[in-house]
């Protein structure tokens, strides 16, 4: 259990790294507050999201599914809430075009690192 959820922070942390050489409006001060940040990144994941899920059902149905990166963009965006200047997010498009971006570099990740380790 221990070891997917450092794989898990070691994955954000890198995507959020990559993230932040794509967008101008996506501050990281350094890898330590990229570690720090995936790390609140994931306690909201566990706490925060699943009722953000519940609460926007219909949205989520309606839209089959893509309404997913706009709860995970508001995930981001309460990260650098609590992050502080270290973590910088200019604007909910960049935190949504981020989440995206991030969805792929992990599906990417599970597929071609992650996956193969465990078989």
């Amino acid at each position: 259990m221990w070891k997917r959820w450092v794989i898990s922070i070691v994955v954000n942390a890198l995507s959020l790294m990559i993230v932040s050489t794509i967008f101008d409006d996506f501050y990281l001060s350094s890898v330590s507050a990229a570690v720090i940040a995936a790390i609140v990144l994931s306690i909201i994941n566990i706490i925060i999201k699943p009722i953000l899920i519940l609460f926007t059902l219909p949205a989520t149905i309606l839209t089959l599914g893509l309404f997913l990166f706009v709860i995970n963009a508001i995930t981001l965006m309460i990260t650098q809430g609590i992050i502080g200047d270290a973590f910088i997010i200019d604007g909910f498009s960049t935190a949504l075009f981020a989440a995206i971006i991030m969805a792929l570099l992990n599906l990417i990740a599970q597929k071609a690192f992650i996956e193969p380790m465990q078989r």
